[in-house]
């Protein structure tokens, strides 16, 4: 006699089937967090490589059924995790996701609706189109016809605006800051483009005096990207300057806000993005200031419109008569087929805390960063690259040579004490303190600070 399969997720049957495994979950989430007991495993590399392959065959011949393999392989992966939720794991824009967002993800997980046609999602389309219509109006408010697409992130994102511009103009020269994204290089290269005309960016920030110089020399169209929280140092381009430039040059502006969109929900800090508004297309990524499980990024633009070029059609997913009788077409909503409802967590997010609630996290993140930058300047044994813009601070021992910074770094890398970035700048390499966690405490702020320190003197 056959053996029955193992049961299903989805279906009237599925939260039966999901309730013990959650358990199981949630308990090995715990006991790992509990032996890893810091921002991440010690040993480094090759430590942590013998640990998962401790764990014997990926593929056994016969399997250990799913209460075993839950446990060891969760148990595993939370032991060596880097954890964002840890106050002391602050090395790159990598945000701790909000418990109620995570949850909200396994119900996506569970149902795995693909929206790529409507008859695979009825309800998760209808829920995208209200929560993209609703955030393409908080980046466009006196617009029209606003809207936003749902991305994997900032990459899919940039190199989406670049699609549309060179859509509209068949090439489109790319205007960049030397302080931009890497992943406009690479969407020119990919979309066979010019490669872009990159400005120097020695302050940090695109200054318009140099991209007024380059525009003027510009021949063709283009398209200028400014950045709102750039990677290294979360500095925001002055966006009414260069807006300013791409009107008075016919030049079309877009504007990567993966890192500081958000910021747009905080009444006190929103004047940074004054000028946003006036971009044609603006990147935000949820995943990041918004602290949504990854993916959750989207692609806003100023004008439904610009989104048409992006339809397809395929009989099997969005046939004319289908489209005509009234069932929604999918497939003009992104550049991928099969997708998930990364919509849901952030729906569920979005209801649970309001505008204030997630602008009060944005304002918690900011004091933080401000907090860390006062104990920097208060030390004598550490310099202060600058005050922050947004949660990145770069500091660094003083008159260390950029051998020790990188091996300070490493080293608390290799103890599982601390998880600090790097960044370059003004010549000198510097480590980097990207401040997401609105759980973190002062404590948690001194004891890194006296963990650089004391790797300093070593």
């Amino acid at each position: 006699m056959r053996a029955a399969p193992p049961p299903l997720a989805g279906g009237a049957p599925g939260a039966d089937a999901l309730r013990p495994l959650l358990d199981t979950v949630l308990d090995a989430l715990r006991t790992g967090a509990d032996e890893r007991c810091g921002p991440l495993p010690a040993g480094g590399p090759v430590a942590v490589a013998a640990r998962v392959g401790a764990l014997g065959a990926v593929l056994p011949e016969t399997g250990t059924g799913p209460e075993e393999a839950l446990r060891a392989l969760v148990h595993a992966l939370a032991a060596g995790a880097a954890d964002p939720a840890h106050p002391l794991c602050a090395a790159h824009l990598h945000t701790p996701p909000l418990a109620l967002a995570a949850a909200a993800d396994l119900a996506a997980s569970a149902l795995n609706p693909s929206m790529d046609s409507w008859d695979q999602a009825p309800a998760a389309s209808a829920l995208e189109a209200l929560v993209t219509a609703a955030l393409a109006a908080e980046v466009y408010p006196r617009a029209p016809r606003p809207d936003a697409l749902v991305t994997t992130g900032g990459t899919e994102s940039n190199q989406l605006a670049l699609l549309l511009a060179r859509e509209r103009h068949g090439s489109v020269r790319t205007v960049v800051g030397a302080n931009a994204h890497h992943s406009f290089h690479r969407a020119a290269w990919l979309l066979g483009l010019p490669a872009p005309v990159t400005v120097p960016t020695p302050r940090g920030t695109l200054e318009p005096a140099a991209l007024a110089e380059v525009l003027t020399e510009e021949r063709g169209p283009a398209l200028v990207v400014a950045t709102a929280g750039t990677t290294d140092e979360g500095l925001i381009d002055p966006l009414p300057a260069i807006a300013d430039l791409c009107a008075a040059h016919g030049a079309e502006l877009h504007v990567d806000a993966a890192y500081g969109g958000p910021v747009l929900l905080s009444p006190t800090h929103r004047r940074l993005l004054d000028g946003l508004d006036r971009a044609r297309t603006v990147t935000v990524d949820l995943h990041k200031l918004g602290w949504q499980p990854a993916a959750a990024g989207l692609l806003a633009v100023r004008d439904a419109a610009d989104l048409t070029v992006l339809g397809h059609t395929a009989d099997y997913l969005n046939a004319d008569d289908d489209t005509e009788a009234g069932l929604p077409d999918l497939l003009g909503r992104s550049l991928r087929t099969t997708r998930r409802p990364d919509v849901l967590k952030t729906a569920v997010t979005l209801r649970a805390l309001g505008r204030s609630g997630l602008g009060a996290l944005v304002d918690a993140c900011m004091a933080l960063a401000q907090d860390l930058a006062d104990l920097v300047e208060k030390s004598p044994d550490l310099d202060l690259r600058a005050r922050p813009t947004l949660t990145t601070v770069l500091f660094r021992p003083a008159g260390a040579t950029d051998d020790t910074i990188a091996a300070i770094r490493r080293t608390l890398l290799a103890e599982g004490r601390a998880v600090l970035g790097r960044a370059d700048a003004d010549g000198r390499l510097w480590l980097k303190a990207t401040l997401l966690n609105p759980h973190a405490t002062p404590g948690d702020l001194a004891q890194l600070i006296t963990l650089v320190e004391g790797s300093a003197h070593r």
